[in-house]
């Protein structure tokens, strides 16, 4: 009896065995992307303080609990797409002060929300994302310069 229930047990096995590693596959990918938008951990940042002003010609709702007064802080993540993608501090900071959002690409999970800021900066249509970190300070979680697709192998 043992052994017909083990031959029955290898069999459905090696029927199945490609359906459920491409289930775990499917899992792994789903899991690794829905948790790829940024470090949540403190040492994964640079605190840079650079305090950032709005013009008062902002009047987005949206804008509702994003405090563009606040302490500029990079993810490692973001220092590795600036460098790749030749943005500056600078240019981070105009888009910042100047941007808009763009409202069809926030996204909110149990992190908080993450607001993509867009705008001309130095010569360059460039994307910046910017995550609330309390009231006083705002994390670069990425940058993203629109018109050129430069080769990077940040992780």
């Amino acid at each position: 009896m043992h052994v017909r229930v083990l031959l029955y047990f290898r069999v459905t096995m090696k029927k199945y065995a490609p359906y459920i590693f491409l289930l775990v596959g499917a899992t792994a990918i789903f899991v690794i992307k829905t948790n790829q938008r940024g470090h949540s951990a403190s040492q994964d940042q640079v605190s840079v303080n650079v305090p950032a002003t709005i013009s008062s010609n902002d009047s987005t709702a949206t804008n509702e609990g994003f405090n563009r007064h606040a302490t500029i802080i990079y993810s490692k993540h973001a220092h590795c797409r600036m460098d790749c993608r030749h943005i500056t501090e600078a240019e981070v900071k105009e888009i910042l002060e100047d941007g808009k959002v763009n409202e069809r690409k926030i996204e909110e999970d149990d992190r908080g929300t993450t607001y993509p800021l867009e705008g001309e900066a130095e010569g360059h249509h460039l994307r910046i994302v910017f995550a609330p970190k309390g009231t006083d300070a705002v994390e670069v979680v990425t940058c993203i310069d629109l018109d050129t697709d430069w080769p990077c192998d940040c992780k």
